[in-house]
Order: C-alpha cells, then structure tokens, then sequence
C-alpha cells in the first residue's frame, strides 16, 4: 500500500555542522552530520533529524522540523548504483506517514543509511 509523502525535502550537499546547533540539543544528543537544503540545513543527530526551514521572500518566518529516530518504522534507500548518482532517495516511514529526503549528486546514500542505522535502531 502506497502513501502520499507527508513532507519531502531534497539535500543538495554534505556541509559542515552549524555552530548553532548546540542550542536546538538536548542532554547526550550529539551532531552527526549536517546536509544543505534549498535555503537552509538539515542535521542529522543522535537523537532525531532536524530540518530548518526558512519562509517566505525575505526568509525571516521559519520552521523547524524535528523528527526523532524513534518515530520511524522502517526506511528504504534508492540509488542507480553508479558513482555519480543522480537520483538517490530515501523514504522513511514514521508513526505520521512518509518522509521522502531527495538526495543531490555526490552524496553518498550508503553514509545516509548507516547514520540512520546507529540511530533509529
């Protein structure tokens, strides 16, 4: 049975973490890699994945996404193979719905599934 995404972003490279993270964090919840979005970033912690969300034209309004490990079900990781990949993707499935993260080139899908790994099981 097929669902509709409930949110989807695509990141278009591997950047190094905000130093403003540390004030989003809980007690143990460490950084462990940070990706760029359209606008923003998306930082995979220990505990969850965050997502900043600027709004608007002037980029003032934003949302934060805060999606914890221990909300996702399962997950499925889709790449060509090749090592120039232009299509990967992830789908995760949460207690919510689907979340679908569209990864650029030079990304490696395997690093994404493996940080995933430590972290939601």
């Amino acid at each position: 049975m097929e669902t509709a995404a409930i949110t989807a972003w695509t990141f278009h490279a591997e950047v190094p973490i905000p130093q403003d993270v540390g004030r989003l964090l809980v007690q143990g919840e460490r950084p462990w890699a940070a990706f760029r979005t359209f606008r923003d970033t998306a930082i995979f912690t220990s505990k969850r994945l965050i997502v900043k969300d600027s709004q608007g034209l002037t980029g003032r309004k934003v949302e934060m996404y805060s999606l914890p490990w221990k909300s996702v079900i399962s997950w499925v990781s889709t790449n060509s193979g090749m090592i120039v990949d232009y299509n990967s993707e992830l789908c995760m499935w949460t207690l919510l719905g689907q979340v679908t993260i569209k990864l650029g080139r030079g990304i490696d899908i395997r690093r994404i599934d493996s940080i995933l790994a430590q972290c939601a099981l």
